[in-house]
């Protein structure tokens, strides 16, 4: 993953004005449990008029679907819902040949209620001037203890042990 391209990901999005939540490994990372992530996992707000204006965005920055499927199937909620039926898909691929160090990965359905979830999200730099909505730290753990993988259940453990950016233990 390359800064340089998160920051044009996250002002491409907030300049389209998308509602979305970064989660996975740079959520954990940005909530103070430092490991290694490969790719951008991203829940978008399933609002239609929302996930089109994140297509169009993220498809000026040069990505498309690592699937053999046009990138605008994504906006069509129906299709989504099928992929998740049909294939057991729960994320998205992404990747671009001008971003070729940044694949990204959208939730192809929420995992959580969206609203809330952004209701209770922070608000953290990514790059000068640059800001990104990341999951809150609770609703990130409970989203990981629900996917139960060992890479959830170790990002869960350094969560806990961790302190995030702003947060002070009590004592």
């Amino acid at each position: 993953m390359q800064r340089r391209s998160i920051e044009a990901i996250v002002s491409a999005l907030n300049g389209a004005d998308v509602r979305y939540l970064v989660v996975g490994g740079l959520a954990v990372v940005a909530h103070g449990f430092v490991r290694f992530t490969a790719d951008l996992d991203m829940v978008l707000d399933p609002d239609p008029a929302g996930v089109r204006r994140a297509v169009k965005a993220l498809s000026e920055l040069g990505y498309t679907p690592r699937a053999p499927v046009p990138f605008a199937d994504f906006e069509d909620p129906e299709k989504r819902r099928s992929w998740i039926r049909e294939k057991g898909l729960t994320v998205f691929s992404l990747s671009s040949k001008d971003h070729p160090a940044t694949e990204i990965d959208l939730f192809v359905e929420p995992p959580f209620e969206f609203d809330l979830a952004y209701a209770r999200s922070v608000r953290m730099e990514v790059g000068p001037g640059t800001t990104a909505s990341f999951v809150g730290r609770m609703d990130l753990i409970d989203m990981k203890r629900r996917a139960g993988r060992p890479q959830d259940l170790s990002d869960i453990a350094g969560l806990e042990a961790s302190v995030s950016p702003g947060e002070k233990h009590d004592g």
